[in-house]
């Protein structure tokens, strides 16, 4: 039986096992066509993930994490150049009429399922889970998927119904920024 949980520490290591799995620097080069996932994390890093902001939303059957969800703070998020630069950005975007900054927005992602189920029903358990306790902070999830990670743009988009904000380049990558209401989308669930 599948339990969706906000993790404690003690999740961290098998949160890191499946994390390892798919990571782009150690996945087989024939199963990044499934996605993957681009930062690599610490146990040091998850730990304040889960104290400072309860943001790893994982999928246990029995002991093994089988599918994780990482939201955050942009202030959380901001040791990461990455993210700094999405920060810096944030000002310059609107989305439904509301300019976006570092109070209205939070910072989705990465998300990892174990590719046995992937294309079922946990992809979108696990980030309404994730999106329902968001929401009691943040009305706007925003997150990107790199261009070379077709899969994750396509359940982002079709699956879960996330909308292109935007379109940048970093680090000689290009990505879609992607959105969406948190309360909005919570709604659509329950009707």
């Amino acid at each position: 039986m599948i339990v969706y949980k906000i993790a404690d520490v003690g999740d961290i290591d098998a949160t890191l096992t499946l994390h390892a799995k798919y990571q782009i620097d150690s996945i087989k080069e024939e199963d990044k066509k499934d996605g993957f996932v681009t930062t690599t994390f610490s146990k040091a890093e998850l730990t304040a993930l889960i104290e400072k902001e309860q943001g790893l939303f994982i999928a246990k059957d029995g002991d093994r994490v089988i599918a994780y969800v990482m939201a955050a703070s942009w202030a959380f998020w901001s040791q990461w150049a990455m993210f700094a630069f999405m920060i810096e950005e944030l000002p310059t975007l609107s989305y439904k009429g509301q300019r976006l900054n570092t109070q209205n927005s939070y910072q989705y992602g990465p998300i990892c399922i174990d590719k046995e189920l992937r294309g079922g029903a946990v992809l979108r358990e696990i980030f309404s889970f994730s999106l329902k306790h968001m929401a009691k902070r943040y009305p706007i999830l925003v997150t990107f998927v790199n261009k070379i990670n077709p899969r994750s743009y396509a359940a982002h988009t079709r699956k879960l119904g996330l909308e292109v904000l935007q379109e940048f380049s970093y680090n000689g990558n290009d990505y879609w920024e992607l959105v969406c209401e948190t309360r909005r989308w919570n709604c659509h669930l329950n009707n």
